[in-house]
């Protein structure tokens, strides 16, 4: 039997966020164990990565860097048809990455005076593949394609070895990289590899950045070591709400959900619905599915855990409400018009429109990125994308005309933050003078 719990949020006008079911995620605590590890790398390097490996992977590694003559194997030994879908996987990542590549922009804001906003790729990204339950070949697309199209110089993937082949990472995840022209491949997981791109250890520089989903301590790792390094975000356990109406399809919706529990216990899948039947039956199909799928002892304990459930409310227009409360990192819309419904919504990682567009499209091969806030984080942040990889830098040009015409009020706002020398920079250039002041 498949349990999923109800919260009725019908006839009430609390906010939803104290309803609403929620993975338990404590980073906070799980940084205190992290630290150790993160400072370990810092002192001793490549030595300390190796115990390290060994202590939590179970994995005696003789070298972090994986060989090229392994990237070329994996890619060599890869499924024809697993192959061909990393191509259009990667194709169709690159036409929509490519667009977000933004212009540099000069303004001028007075005679002889302009700004221009100058977009200057970061120099070198560490780029985290989890391993775990599953392999993300998928996610070695997602972090380097941007990275690519930002323009960074210089980038590294890291992936979690995997015992069954002999320390190296998946060899799908090593294909993708073959496949994308990455060179600088290293077996190293958890923590300790947010560190390495941190400090740099033996062959692998420091980093400027380190990008990509993990587990509970590759954000506490990311939570402990920022400042360190650049971050694109903590990320948590996934999660998927679907807001439906009486004219979704149960066995759809049932899909859907079913399919992001598979990623892990703590996966949450939420179903927001105004149509009781609508839920019944979704409980109905779900009790069919689930038996039926590869992972159902994974399913069912997402599914019945504290952070999956079927939210009950009085409309769609509250069901609005309750989503953007939630701010999902998958939101699917399956209303009567979903296009109009989805263009209301403000917070989601990513949001999927009708019958047809599936969680799992964007996953691999929608030209979407996967990579995205969790947690409900996306009330205030987006997704990986090629802005991530990219700094905006502010260029300042002033003639000696400009600098004067403006240099009275520097100088009052100056004198009114008590910062006289601010003003006294200016006045040094004008004499204290406008330039029709004679």
């Amino acid at each position: 039997m498949i349990v999923i719990s109800r919260i009725d949020l019908r006839g009430t006008q609390q906010d939803p966020r104290q309803a609403l079911p929620r993975a338990e995620t404590d980073v906070s605590a799980a940084v205190e164990h992290v630290r150790p590890l993160c400072e370990d790398v810092e002192h001793r390097g490549v030595d300390a990565l190796i115990e390290l490996t060994e202590r939590f992977d179970g994995v005696r590694l003789t070298g972090i860097r994986v060989p090229g003559a392994a990237l070329d194997k994996a890619l060599a030994d890869l499924d024809p048809a697993v192959r061909a879908a990393l191509e259009e996987s990667i194709d169709r990542a690159r036409k929509v990455h490519r667009d977000q590549r933004r212009a540099d922009h000069t303004t001028r804001v007075a005679p002889g005076g302009t700004v221009t906003e100058k977009w200057i790729p970061v120099d070198r990204v560490g780029l985290y593949v989890p391993g775990g339950r599953a392999v993300y070949p998928s996610s070695v697309v997602m972090n380097v394609v941007p990275a690519q199209e930002a323009g960074v110089r210089s980038l590294a993937v890291t992936s979690p070895p995997q015992k069954e082949f002999g320390g190296l990472p998946h060899p799908t995840v090593l294909a993708a990289c073959a496949l994308l022209g990455v060179e600088e491949v290293y077996s190293v997981g958890g923590a300790q590899a947010v560190a390495m791109f941190a400090h740099g250890a033996g062959e692998c520089a420091r980093a400027d950045m380190v990008t990509g989903p993990g587990n509970l301590w590759v954000a506490a790792a990311k939570r402990h070591l920022k400042g360190t390094i650049g971050i694109d975000a903590e990320a948590g356990p996934t999660e998927i709400a679907i807001l439906a109406d009486s004219t979704a399809d149960a066995d759809y919706v049932a899909a859907d959900l079913i399919s992001q529990a598979e990623h892990d216990v703590v996966a949450a899948s939420v179903l927001v619905t105004d149509d009781t039947d609508l839920a019944d039956r979704v409980e109905e199909r779900l009790a069919e599915r689930v038996p039926a799928t590869r992972h159902s002892d994974r399913v069912r304990e997402a599914l019945s855990g504290p952070q999956s459930g079927i939210v009950l409310v009085d409309d769609v227009e509250q069901g609005l409400a309750v989503v953007d409360a939630y701010a999902a990192e998958h939101l699917e819309i399956m209303t009567a018009d979903a296009a109009a419904t989805a263009a209301r919504v403000r917070n989601a990682g990513a949001i999927f429109v009708g019958d047809f567009s599936p969680v799992s499209l964007g996953d691999y091969a929608a030209g979407s990125n996967h990579v995205l806030p969790t947690g409900g984080c996306a009330c205030h942040s987006g997704g990986l994308s090629v802005q991530t990889f990219l700094r905006g830098v502010h260029i300042v040009d002033y003639g000696r005309d400009a600098l004067a015409d403006v240099a009275h009020h520097v100088v009052a706002l100056a004198e009114a933050e008590d910062l006289p020398a601010h003003g006294e920079a200016v006045t040094a250039r004008t004499g204290g003078h406008r330039p029709d002041a004679g």
